[in-house]
């Protein structure tokens, strides 16, 4: 994990054209607001550094991320909505599984399915998103949080706003209730075969 410190800052090179911080730091010394730019057609950096900027702005786990750039932006709130439908689809497919399982217990053809989609979603999730830094990002829709956000002087008229929040009572979750959807459907099959 990246602790933003003035020699972090010495290596984050910005690139004028694309980032922009607050003057506002906070906790643990990190910008809590990162704006990308942008890119100007004459700098010559274009998309590629704005992309570049705004991994390094998600490692340094920035307290908000505001993507001016509508292509960047649309991709990355794209990318956070998959992740989310894995998440919620693990979870949801679970909790059905695990209820069905408990009312209906002779209809084993509904709830293995849901038990086994809970277990490949979470190993997709875990697999190709879990260690992504855009996980603990979500993209904010609320009016009245964005009003306190530094959105006057950004050029764009729909930006982006990530907002980072810690995700780890969500991934306990997540993963308890695949694991347990998958532990009770083997022992329903156990109990199938054995009797």
């Amino acid at each position: 994990m990246l602790r933003w410190s003035k020699t972090h800052a010495a290596k984050f090179k910005l690139l004028e054209t694309c980032v922009d911080f607050d003057r506002e730091k906070g906790s643990n010394g990190r910008p809590s607001t990162v704006i990308i730019r942008e890119p100007d057609e004459e700098g010559g950096g274009g998309i590629r550094d704005c992309e570049l900027e705004l991994e390094r702005a998600s490692e340094a786990e920035t307290k908000t991320i505001i993507i001016e750039t509508c292509k960047l932006g649309d991709v990355t709130a794209r990318w956070i909505r998959v992740g989310n439908c894995l998440h919620k689809t693990t979870v949801v497919s679970g909790v059905i599984s695990m209820g069905c399982m408990y009312f209906y217990p002779s209809h084993s053809y509904i709830y293995l399915p849901l038990g086994l989609a809970s277990v490949t979603f979470a190993g997709v999730y875990a697999v190709s998103w879990q260690f992504d830094p855009f996980c603990k990002y979500q993209v904010e829709h609320n009016v009245h949080r964005l009003e306190k956000l530094p959105l006057h002087n950004i050029a764009s008229s729909t930006p982006v706003v990530l907002i980072f929040r810690d995700d780890y009572r969500r991934k306990v979750l997540h993963n308890f209730v695949a694991l347990a959807a998958t532990g009770l459907c083997a022992w329903k099959i156990y109990k199938l075969f054995i009797e």
